[in-house]
């Protein structure tokens, strides 16, 4: 069940693109609101396999794999968009391309990717469920926010011309605390393989 909830994620996330491109100012109103779904479906695929005892090493490498297909398509289109700058989904496909190939020698061994960390901060920035939710949180309210505006030039041009400016610097202050959670969260497991390796 857990894995099915994780592949429907992938399936609103198509639909999403579809309503972001449609070119229907009106429509795009349920930007946000997908955007949430798919991100708070993260967190009950997780739960019922939890609660199922559907935990296994697939089901957590999808699950990862999912939240990577997720994130990556969600800044390159808002890059696209020209929304955000295309720094953004460069720094975050890097370093989620660096930390998953980390990550599959774990994979390989059977090890699942939160279990690969072994010190205190690297278990609480990476695989603790406080850093997990809150870095999760703030990219759903990033991709939220700044999806929820994209109609709005179109729909209220008098409300965009007045408020728009505030709107966008509020983008970009949580652009980059995302940014900065993503590298954040990033460091311990480069540094965790690097050290192993010597």
């Amino acid at each position: 069940m857990a894995n099915w909830i994780t592949f429907g994620r992938c399936l609103i996330l198509l639909l999403l693109l579809a309503v972001v491109y449609s070119g229907m100012p009106a429509l795009q109103l349920v930007n946000a609101p997908l955007v949430i779904l798919i991100i708070a479906l993260d967190g009950v695929d997780g739960w019922v396999a939890r609660k199922r005892g559907e935990e296994s090493l697939f089901g957590a490498t999808f699950d990862i794999a999912a939240d990577r297909m997720v994130e990556n398509v969600l800044w390159v289109v808002l890059a696209h968009l020209g929304l955000i700058g295309v720094w953004v989904p460069l720094l975050f496909i890097v370093r989620g391309t660096l930390v998953d190939a980390i990550r599959s020698t774990g994979t390989a061994s059977g090890t699942a990717a939160f279990d690969m960390m072994q010190s205190p901060v690297g278990r609480f920035l990476v695989a603790g469920r406080f850093m997990r939710f809150t870095y999760a949180a703030v990219k759903a309210v990033t991709f939220a926010w700044v999806l929820l505006w994209q109609p709005f030039p179109d729909l209220f041009p008098a409300f965009w011309d007045t408020w728009g400016p505030g709107m966008d610097a509020i983008s970009l202050a949580l652009v980059v605390v995302s940014a900065a959670l993503c590298v954040l969260r990033g460091l311990p497991v480069v540094i965790e393989f690097l050290a192993n390796r010597d």
